[in-house]
């Protein structure tokens, strides 16, 4: 096994201390289906594994069924006097843990992590066998019961041991390391705050405690010990902290705190911000107004399904932040924890769902007033909070997302009591929902978004002005954001934007291009919205759609290919690097004598060339330039030009076959 983690102590006020291990249980795991009987042709796989990847390539018909992970665990005898503990971060979506053939526990819920401990089922000196049996089939008792997106299935995301002493801050607090920081009251000048800690112990009724918070700085700013129990219930150690360095976006300013409880320490990274939409609509972060631009991201990209990799994130991030987007909505459910540790690092605000949602296709139920369901509700929001507490990027608790309340139901109680819940748990954060609905449901979370599709499936995207003037007029008390997107354009090759809407004739992405465009100018300059939210940022995988892919996104589903609304919102939003981007350049060849050539640029006063000629063309939007009609024939090619930049394509205009 490899240990991938050591939490050091160094010399504290208490005295020196060992410190826990952590070590990596990716490798070496057999794998085989449940209705395939017999592991003897098993397969080696490394978390994270998702056995679902090759229906993100149509090889295979996307899978909903049961499956079997094993792999050997030898515990050597020098850990008789610990504590053995086993974390993971994400099953999709329900598991059973088995240890030497005794069931360690089961968790229902594919996107938050859960820790069982196996002190007591581990033999010493002996390779022990472990066992996840995991199913990936939707649950009626098990949030979500509606949704786009692919479960796909497996142990999707890193898993570990844990090994501490017999006392110990629990790793068994909702699948936390059992230390929360809290904060009630944050200032330029002063930060008032406390942590909180649970412990646990096998062999002591008290303990030691000691907690430290270095500055980014790299100084002690608080220090503090006390003689607690461990009994399992939270031990609160109250600090304050004078001339705060604040967590913001453009310098995201991180606070080590450090705990010690008996022999055992844990350290984990946070910081202090405060969150505020005001009764004049604007998102405020530590009192300065930040201008919301945000994208959706949903857990997905081939070639690797949901089975997600640090390296995947860090692509992702890097492409959202080249975009100019400065939050982020994680989709239906969390991500994996490294998500977030990066958001706190780079400055990025974070909007996380709970998995109670409902898509738009008929027959879908997102609620079932069972008391089953209910419960799993409540412990999967508790898990979401505990788990992404810490994070300074979190700003925001999502509720829930396009529900249709049903006249007799409890839905609407259900979503007060999830929203009563989460304000208890985290009185710091907001709660949001989105929202494509009228009536009392938009009434019960702080904030609310929502989702508008005028002129993509009906109405025309000029009708926004009325929307937004009835808006104001009706619910204008509301702190209220925008959410938009075009669901279905997918990629088809034409330079006319043309609605359609059917199997035999998509629309072209250009339609696409030219819905976002007209939101753009539509919602440019308004005040009404604390915040603009684009869905998606990338495609994601989906069998509920023709195309087994659902390719709203900015971005393709292999999150390498961007989509000329890219550029659009990066032309917009990216103040720090140049955009310069001729649309429509996948659409090389063309039958139509007289062209229009449309692009991007953030630089003032660009230049058009045809075959070195220059072209007139005309400002038609923010950031948007287009040239006067003009007859090509044969091969031309088209160059823009401002400052240093310059973007390129070859036209071919000429009778093109058609594909049958």
């Amino acid at each position: 096994m490899k240990r991938y983690i050591i939490i050091l102590l160094s010399v504290m006020f208490i005295g020196a201390a060992e410190a826990r291990e952590v070590y990596s249980l990716n490798d070496n795991w057999k794998f085989f289906f449940r209705h395939e009987n017999t592991g003897d042709a098993a397969r080696t796989v490394t978390l994270p594994h998702t056995w679902n990847l090759d229906a993100l390539t149509g090889t295979r018909y996307y899978m909903q069924t049961t499956a079997n992970y094993l792999r050997d665990l030898y515990i050597p005898s020098e850990w008789r006097d610990k504590r053995l503990f086993l974390r993971f971060f994400g099953v999709q979506n329900v598991a059973d843990v088995f240890v030497n053939g005794e069931h360690a526990g089961e968790h229902r819920g594919g996107y938050t992590a859960f820790t069982f401990e196996i002190t007591d089922l581990v033999r010493y000196d002996y390779d022990n066998s472990l066992h996840v049996m995991v199913s990936n089939t939707l649950e009626n008792d098990i949030f979500p019961l509606s949704t786009e997106m692919n479960t796909y299935g497996g142990i999707y995301r890193d898993a570990e041991l844990i090994v501490t002493d017999r006392t110990t801050i629990t790793p068994m607090f909702y699948g936390t390391d059992g230390l929360l920081v809290n904060q009630t009251s944050v200032t330029r000048e002063r930060v008032d705050g406390s942590i909180t800690l649970y412990l646990s112990s096998t062999k002591d009724a008290a303990c030691n405690v000691g907690v430290s918070l270095t500055g980014p700085d790299g100084y002690v700013v608080v220090r503090k010990s006390l003689r607690a129990k461990t009994d399992g219930k939270a031990v609160t150690i109250p600090f304050a902290i004078e001339n705060p360095e604040l967590w913001s976006l453009c310098d995201p300013k991180l606070y080590t705190v450090e705990a010690v409880a008996g022999s055992d320490t844990l350290r984990i990274k946070t910081g202090f911000r405060s969150i505020d939409v005001t009764a004049e609509n604007r998102f405020h972060l530590n009192g300065r107004t930040v201008p919301v631009r945000g994208v959706t991201l949903y857990h997905d990209r081939t070639p690797v399904g949901n089975a997600l990799r640090e390296s995947d994130y860090d692509e992702d991030l890097q492409m959202i932040r080249d975009l100019g987007a400065n939050a982020l909505r994680s989709a239906t459910a969390p991500h994996a924890p490294y998500l977030y540790d990066r958001c706190d690092e780079l400055g990025m605000l974070v909007w996380i769902d709970f998995p109670l949602t409902q898509t738009s296709f008929l027959g879908d139920i997102a609620y079932i007033p069972s008391q089953r369901l209910k419960d799993n509700g409540r412990m999967q929001l508790y898990e979401i909070i505990a788990q992404n507490y810490n994070h300074p990027s979190v700003a925001m608790w999502g509720i829930f997302s396009l529900l249709k309340p049903r006249r007799g139901g409890d839905l609407l109680a259900y979503i007060r009591e999830l929203n009563d819940l989460a304000k208890k748990l985290d009185p710091s954060r907001p709660t949001v929902a989105c929202s494509n609905q009228d009536g009392d449901i938009n009434f019960i979370t702080d904030l609310i978004v929502w989702q508008q599709s005028l002129g993509w499936d009906k109405g025309l995207v000029s009708d926004l002005k009325i929307w937004q003037e009835l808006l104001e007029a009706q619910w204008g008390h509301l702190k209220q954001a925008v959410c938009y997107g075009a669901g279905d354009a997918v990629g088809q090759p034409s330079d006319i934007a043309v609605r359609k809407k059917n199997r035999q004739n998509p629309r072209p992405e250009i339609w696409q291009t030219r819905f976002h465009e007209g939101y753009v100018d539509q919602l440019s300059d308004n005040t009404l919205f604390w915040g603009i939210w684009i869905n998606n940022m990338f495609d994601f995988g989906s069998t509920r759609y023709l195309t087994s892919v659902q390719n709203a996104g900015l971005v393709s589903l292999d999150h390498k290919q961007p989509k000329d609304i890219y550029y659009l919102y990066r032309a917009l939003w990216n103040t720090s690097s140049p955009t310069l981007h001729i649309k429509n350049k996948q659409f090389q060849h063309r039958t139509r004598t007289n062209q229009t050539v449309r692009f991007y640029s953030s630089l003032e006063n660009p230049t058009l060339t045809i075959n070195g000629d220059t072209v007139r063309i005309h400002n038609v939007g923010r950031c948007r330039y287009e040239s006067d009609s003009t007859a090509m024939q044969g091969r031309s090619t088209i160059e823009v030009t401002a400052g240093d930049m310059a973007d390129r394509t070859t036209l071919t205009i000429g009778n093109v076959l058609k594909h049958r």
